[in-house]
């Protein structure tokens, strides 16, 4: 079953506070509580009136009255007001027996205290003696003169108490029947206070005397001073403040002057300085119970501090400064810590160290400089456990720090942790934003929230993310202390999408406000790049394919070397031809060039005889036709010149034939004729044939065909 909505608690929380107010105002007084009365003596009207005083304290909607008898008369008995307390004028009452109550009326009834019974002369009551000192070498006295005697009362007794300034606890001696008292070797150089009280024979006891101080006399100062360096979170010696307790008044013996302090440097230098709590150059400022020492200690190996006072010094107390790298072995430590007391533990190590002297444990409000706001005690290296009283803020960071100190005084730090009193909600996260956007994952990044605005310890980050109608999802990123960025990678997203993503702090105390960015993923980039490897897969397909056929179609000219035409057996012939015979060189380019297409036909050896007869001209099968029947050729002399050489003799074995490579003098195959002119054979034995035409020129017989 659903309880009753806020709306309605609100309206009901609202009737009851002015319904509850209402029935309060309508009840009866309270009885007020039995009258105490005495009548003053030393002061005006001395030894006089009556004076009455009453609880509860007064009420602005009661009327409280004073009654007695027996009464001087009927209307003499009765005084009304609304304070608590009231006068019963001498002329009003008869020494002797007296009964006085007090009641209390308002408009819904009224209540009567209990009755108060007393002789007039018991409640006579004398003002406080006055003290006086004696002096004493080694003891303090005083003594006062008791105002019984002023008032012709017989002497009664006394009351003393004591206690040194600054104590909440007072020493207290009761029923002295003198008017002296003494306190024996006290402190030196200590202030005593002092109050004494006294009644007579008959009558009450006098209030208490105002305080009266003493100094005892002074000595040298005794013990050491509680010195400790305050080095922040760096732990570097350009960071250190120096900082000593005063000396508890049972130590200093008197009044301290100044600080006495030594400097030793690492170059085996020293310097003394002496200060003063108060002084222009302000090196010490003491506050309360500590004196920070302000002096730059950069290069500075140890200090050393005294303090003094005008019959001596005290022996000095070393501190060595801390050691760069020193502070790397942690040990966790516990805390806990209310607005008024800080408990710090830890574990002994499992095998205690022979050197080791003490523990240090510190705890400085954090964010403050160094030398303020912090605080330090010792304990001995037995113990576990550190206790500070004090008044801790809620909502506000301290750093606890455990260190230890050898018997060598060397100060090395363990551990460092951070406590609250009482925990809040943080601030929002700083500096969020989107830092990467891809199809499927995004990167997240924000800055560490600040350590004064986290008001507790950040257990983790909260990342919420929405899109459109899909559920909500949630997740927790952890905190890294030594980091001030952090960032965090959503994966698994949809391309394309947009998104509202909110962070936000969680401590003890629950989540803090939240910050909010948005973004969208990019659209189908995987397809693109998918696409892109798809089409270099295919070129390289057919890449690979078109090689593979170029090569099969193309592997005899790969396989042997290209042959020089110039060691065929036309080109032997050229100088012996009328006219050039450059056409076999490379033309003179022309616009639109005739070429003659050469059409290659086997023929039977039948017909190559009858072929032969009927050729006449032997130019006819040496000479190529081109265009009109013409020779255009345009060879130069340096290709004439051109010497024609071929590598060794071989055999293909590829192909089965003999390589060309010999060379034929023209002249030699040359025959006169009958008139001295040059006759070329045409048989086979008369004409033969160089390597080139063998391999690659056509025969005779193919040629007269054609």
């Amino acid at each position: 079953m659903r309880g009753p909505g806020p709306d309605v608690m609100a309206t009901l929380l609202s009737i009851l506070l002015v319904i509850v107010p209402n029935c309060l105002a309508s009840a009866p007084p309270a009885p007020p509580s039995l009258p105490q009365c005495y009548i003053r003596c030393g002061e005006e009207n001395d030894c006089v009136d009556i004076h009455c005083s009453w609880d509860p304290k007064p009420d602005p909607e009661t009327n409280y009255s004073l009654h007695w008898e027996p009464a001087i008369s009927e209307e003499g008995n009765v005084i009304n007001g609304t304070s608590s307390d009231g006068i019963i004028q001498r002329k009003h009452f008869k020494h002797g027996e007296l009964r006085v109550w007090v009641q209390a009326k308002n408009q819904h009834g009224s209540a009567t205290s209990q009755d108060a019974r007393f002789n007039t002369a018991d409640i006579i009551q004398l003002l406080p003696p006055k003290l006086l000192l004696v002096t004493h070498e080694e003891s303090l006295e005083i003594s006062w003169n008791s105002t019984c005697d002023e008032q012709q009362f017989s002497w009664g007794h006394c009351d003393v108490q004591y206690r040194i300034e600054g104590d909440q606890v007072w020493l207290q001696d009761m029923d002295i029947f003198h008017g002296s008292y003494t306190v024996d070797s006290p402190q030196p150089g200590t202030v005593y206070e002092f109050q004494v009280r006294c009644s007579c024979h008959t009558g009450l006891t006098s209030d208490w005397s105002a305080i009266y101080r003493i100094r005892s006399t002074e000595t040298a100062p005794d013990g050491d001073l509680d010195v400790w360096g305050d080095c922040g979170i760096s732990h570097t010696i350009s960071d250190c403040v120096v900082t000593w307790k005063k000396l508890p008044v049972s130590q200093a013996h008197g009044l301290i002057l100044g600080y006495k302090v030594r400097l030793s440097y690492n170059n085996n230098a020293s310097e003394m300085l002496t200060v003063t709590p108060v002084q222009p150059l302000g090196r010490v400022a003491c506050e309360k119970m500590q004196c920070p020492f302000t002096f730059p200690l950069k290069d500075a190996a140890s200090v050393s501090v005294s303090a003094y006072n005008t019959h001596g010094a005290t022996v000095p107390s070393y501190l060595a400064m801390p050691i760069p790298g020193k502070e790397k072995n942690e040990q966790a430590i516990r805390l806990v810590m209310t607005e008024e007391k800080l408990t710090v533990s830890w574990d002994l190590p499992s095998q205690l160290s022979d050197h080791l002297q003490e523990y240090v444990v510190q705890c400085k409000q954090a964010g403050r400089p160094p030398g303020h706001g912090f605080d330090w005690i010792k304990v001995n290296k037995s113990q576990t456990t550190g206790i500070f009283e004090g008044q801790y803020r809620k909502y506000t960071p301290y750093q606890v720090s455990l260190f230890t100190v050898s018997d060598s005084s060397e100060v090395r730090h363990l551990s460092s942790a951070i406590g609250y009193s009482l925990q809040g909600t943080p601030s929002t996260v700083p500096s969020f934003k989107v830092f990467y956007i891809a199809p499927t994952d995004v990167t997240l990044f924000w800055k560490s929230t600040p350590l004064a605005k986290q008001n507790g310890v950040i257990l983790y980050y909260q990342i919420i993310v929405e899109s459109g109608a899909n559920p909500q999802k949630v997740y927790n990123a952890s905190v890294s202390p030594q980091r001030d960025n952090e960032t965090f990678q959503l994966l698994h997203l949809s391309p394309g999408q947009e998104y509202e993503v909110r962070i936000r702090a969680v401590t003890a105390a629950g989540p803090g406000a939240n910050e909010t960015a948005k973004f969208k993923t990019k659209h189908h980039e995987h397809f693109g790049h998918l696409v892109a490897v798809v089409l270099g897969i295919n070129l390289l397909v057919v890449t690979c394919v078109a090689l593979v056929l170029y090569s099969a179609f193309r592997a005899p000219c790969f396989l042997y070397k290209v042959p020089n035409a110039r060691n065929s057996h036309i080109f032997r012939h050229m100088k012996h031809m009328n006219g050039s015979l450059s056409w076999i060189c490379i033309p003179v380019y022309e616009p639109n060039p005739q070429i003659s297409v050469l059409e290659v036909v086997e023929i039977q050896p039948w017909a190559l005889s009858s072929s032969l007869e009927k050729t006449s001209d032997p130019d006819r099968f040496t000479r190529p036709v081109v265009g009109d029947g013409g020779s255009k050729t345009d060879c130069r002399d340096d290709q004439r010149k051109e010497a024609v050489a071929e590598e060794g003799h071989g055999t293909n074995h590829r192909y089965g034939r003999e390589e060309y490579s010999k060379m034929v003098d023209f002249d030699e195959e040359r025959n006169r004729g009958e008139n001295g002119e040059d006759v070329w054979s045409s048989s086979e034995e008369e004409q033969p044939e160089s390597g080139y035409e063998k391999h690659f020129m056509p025969t005779a017989f193919e040629v007269l065909e054609v």
